[in-house]
């Protein structure tokens, strides 16, 4: 024993004790930075105070505001003003430091009001969306279990600063299995992006599945997907009642390429119905842009018709867009499994 304890001695001396001071020197120059991030003047603090005027902030919010700014690794004073990038970065790295979970509720709405003050949400088509925390109370979500169960449009019922959650009817059975689970998430904000992002179910209830916030989401430009080619049986009505069958060609986002064997003019005005896979029948209304003719060998018979949407057709236009997302992300499966085989 006598020996055992002699080595260990010998290997702190040898080892261990001729660092400590170098340690020790660099603890305390991590201290001293801290301390002089913390108190001396940063760079732009003119900007800043200049910049804070234009807001409605209260004292509260403006100390926190400092705090974020402390807190962050930015070395301009202003950064979190600039853009709703570097503000969350700020944030995310506030609650990581402090644990969201232990930050006094005062605090909390603090930051909850500078971001509504500063438009940072994900309701300004101007803002970049980076962080869960971005989301509105009634925005429309996608959600895919590991299970192969899908939700269409679920709507976000809370949103705090430390958790977020969607209202899902009749997950009396579900609850308990599905908590701990791993879910697909998918956001879709119009003539932008869709925003996607796989989070661990934190707690759920008959009603309601709850998650924490994530400050790193994925997103897909909707200007990718420019059309995706379709073979769908598709209805059309036109403003005289008549009735004809026909054939979708391919979709866009704005508009579509459908086969009728009824002569169709520009800015003719015509209702459609399909069924999209996986999103049930639209129903909507389409201006002719052009009668393209006879062009397409496998359908001889049919007027090949291009035309855009119409009237209210946000939905449709969410769905279609949803639809084309899945079918991108299949095919990009589908070449990366190919592509592993081949190498």
């Amino acid at each position: 024993m006598t020996s055992v304890l002699q080595e260990v001695w010998n290997f702190f001396q040898s080892y261990i004790l001729p660092v400590l001071p170098f340690v020790a020197l660099v603890l305390i120059e991590v201290q001293l930075m801290y301390k002089r991030r913390e108190n001396e003047v940063m760079f732009g603090t003119d900007a800043f105070n200049e910049k804070i005027k234009a807001f409605d902030f209260t004292p509260k919010e403006v100390r926190t505001l400092e705090k974020l700014v402390r807190s962050s690794k930015f070395e301009n004073k202003d950064a979190v003003l600039n853009s709703s990038g570097l503000f969350e970065a700020a944030v995310s790295e506030f609650y990581r430091i402090r644990n969201v979970f232990s930050v006094r509720d005062e605090t909390l709405d603090a930051i909850a009001g500078l971001r509504n003050k500063m438009n940072f949400t994900g309701s300004n088509p101007l803002t970049m969306v980076c962080s869960t925390r971005q989301f509105n109370v009634g925005d429309k979500v996608d959600l895919e279990f590991e299970s192969g169960q899908v939700f269409r449009r679920v709507p976000i019922l809370e949103r705090s600063e430390k958790t977020w959650s969607v209202q899902i009817e009749g997950l009396h059975s579900l609850a308990k299995a599905i908590q701990g689970s791993l879910v697909l998430i998918r956001w879709t904000r119009m003539n932008d992006a869709v925003y996607s992002k796989k989070l661990t179910v934190f707690s759920a209830t008959s009603d309601k599945v709850v998650f924490t916030h994530s400050d790193q989401l994925d997103k897909e430009q909707l200007r990718k997907w420019v059309r995706e080619v379709v073979n769908l049986p598709v209805t059309a009505k036109f403003p005289d009642g008549r009735v004809h069958s026909g054939i979708l060609y391919d979709l866009s986002a704005g508009g579509i390429l459908l086969g009728l064997a009824e002569e169709c003019w520009p800015d003719q005005q015509i209702s459609i119905s399909f069924e999209l896979p996986s999103f049930g029948v639209q129903n909507v209304d389409v201006k002719i842009l052009n009668n393209l003719g006879h062009r397409n060998p496998s359908f001889p018979m049919f007027n090949s018709i291009s035309a855009v949407f119409t009237g209210e057709y946000a939905w449709t236009q969410e769905r279609v867009l949803q639809y084309i997302f899945e079918v991108t992300r299949k095919t990009k499966l589908r070449k990366n499994e190919v592509n592993g085989v081949t190498t």
